[in-house]
């Protein structure tokens, strides 16, 4: 039996401990996103909102916001989504 720290994070719903994406996961997603160029944002920005995800309590795994589910670094390249805390977004 697995005993859990209550001090560590839930796991988003759905998920286990043992689910993490690797970087280069995440960079044939984006890279998929550059045929789109009208729907991101620029790198200005893009850095702006990594930022905000990377000091959010709520991410998990270094990946994965626990409020949508969603991997920010995809999240945050798209022009007409928003930083999905509840109250209070952070972009």
């Amino acid at each position: 039996m697995t005993v859990r720290d209550p001090q560590a994070k839930p796991p988003c719903k759905g998920c286990s401990a043992d689910v993490h994406v690797s970087e280069k996961q995440i960079q044939r997603i984006l890279s998929s996103l550059h045929a789109h160029p009208d729907q991101c944002v620029d790198d200005e920005a893009y850095e702006q909102r990594m930022a905000a995800c990377t000091a959010c309590p709520s991410l998990s795994y270094g990946t994965t916001c626990m409020h949508c589910g969603c991997f920010v670094a995809v999240r945050a390249k798209f022009i007409e989504k928003g930083c999905p805390n509840p109250g209070h977004p952070l972009w």
